[in-house]
């Protein structure tokens, strides 16, 4: 619990690393806050990378629960960060699909999602095809779809309106690269950034995103969070409907309207998805290896498209079980994780960045009980899988 004077520091500074900070000064934390970035221009960050979606389609209840979270916070933008606060939020719903082996299954996920509040709805084949007429829906079994709260926003605008909002609450930001833990004990005392004099704290919080790995292991901690690249292809198509929502395909490709146009993307074969630290090369092969023969199955006239552009970015995957790590080391307890997040970490930074402000405040969580993701089951190789991955 924290104490008057205090000083937290986090390392990282994009969407979890601000939105604690942010979290922490209106949870009323009155010590320092000095958050550590190493590229203030965020060009390559996860955050301005991202396909900046919200689902509360997810297998583990806890993911669920964060992303309501974030959505009534979408939905009260003004609220939290004052009149005009926007984010470009569009409410059109996920669109899952799967195929005859998996109704059952994907029935018992909606299940669980509509019991931890979510407004999501199974539909038969016909029923998809119904709401969506521009689908061929002849392979699937099953349709999921999110009728409120899920979609899509800009990430960026979201990272500049909590950002500034901390700066504006005297939250510090360090440019600079984090190439030290100082321990001693059984606590963080300092963090050390390239060039510059270390930085003394009482605690801190590890939200380096797809650096966090590199960064844990400074500690001699062996946390198994690795950059893995994934490619999002811009391109333009005659399809036009206003109901056009974030599609996930039983192929494993993903689509949704961007602008004018639409974006999509696919994960790279496992033998193919190696870490990627600082390569931010788009995989081109895969748009006429994979992504583009799969579109046109499934929506025909996408045959016809216009290549427009691609960009890469890093996932922050924790290749035990695709689940984010949150709370304290289990022996240096003043370290908080933030980080993991395997693709949803900018729809979960608001509940993680609060949950991890709750922690270090009150010594527990107090909004969402955020146990489920601690570090214990690292330490102990006890996954707590999320099924539900793209």
């Amino acid at each position: 619990m924290a104490r008057s004077g205090e000083h937290v520091v986090i390392v990282g500074g994009a969407i979890i690393g601000s939105f604690t900070a942010w979290s922490l000064r209106t949870a009323g934390f009155a010590g320092r806050i000095t958050v550590v970035e190493r590229d203030p221009s965020y060009e390559f960050s996860s955050t301005a990378r991202s396909a900046a979606s919200i689902r509360t389609q997810f297998g583990t209840p806890t993911n669920v629960r964060m992303s309501l979270f974030a959505i009534d916070l979408f939905r009260d933008l003004d609220g939290h960060f004052g009149r005009g606060a926007d984010i470009g939020y569009v409410e059109r719903g996920y669109l899952i699909l799967g195929g005859p082996d998996s109704v059952d299954e994907r029935r018992r996920g909606v299940e669980l999602q509509r019991t931890e509040g979510a407004d999501v709805v199974a539909l038969e084949p016909d029923e998809v095809a119904a709401r969506f007429p521009f689908l061929d829906v002849t392979d699937i079994g099953i349709g999921t779809f999110g009728t409120s709260g899920e979609g899509w926003f800009d990430a960026w605008l979201l990272l500049s309106l909590v950002r500034t909002a901390a700066r504006d609450l005297d939250v510090v930001y360090v440019t600079g690269t984090v190439d030290r833990i100082d321990v001693d004990a059984d606590r963080v005392v300092g963090v050390g950034v390239a060039g510059q004099d270390p930085i003394g704290c009482d605690w801190c919080v590890l939200a380096a995103g797809p650096a966090a790995g590199r960064v844990a292991a400074l500690a001699g901690i062996d946390l198994p969070v690795r950059p893995k690249k994934r490619t999002v292809f811009s391109f333009e198509s005659p399809v036009r409907d206003p109901g056009f929502p974030m599609l996930f395909d039983t192929s494993g490709i993903w689509v949704r309207p961007e602008g004018t146009g639409f974006i999509g993307g696919v994960q790279p074969s496992p033998e193919h998805d190696l870490d990627a630290d600082n390569d931010f090369e788009p995989h081109h092969d895969l748009l006429d290896d994979v992504f583009w023969p799969a579109l046109a199955h499934r929506i025909p006239a996408m045959d016809q498209l216009r290549p427009t552009g691609s960009w890469a970015g890093h996932y922050e995957v924790n290749e035990l079980d695709h689940n984010g790590v949150i709370g304290p080391h289990d022996v240096l307890g003043n370290l908080i994780f933030a980080t993991g997040f395997s693709g949803h970490g900018v729809m979960h930074a608001p509940a993680t960045g609060r949950g991890v402000a709750e922690l270090i405040m009150t010594g527990g969580y107090q909004s969402i009980d955020l146990t489920p993701l601690r570090w214990e089951r690292i330490r102990d190789a006890s996954p707590m899988v999320e099924s539900v991955v793209y």
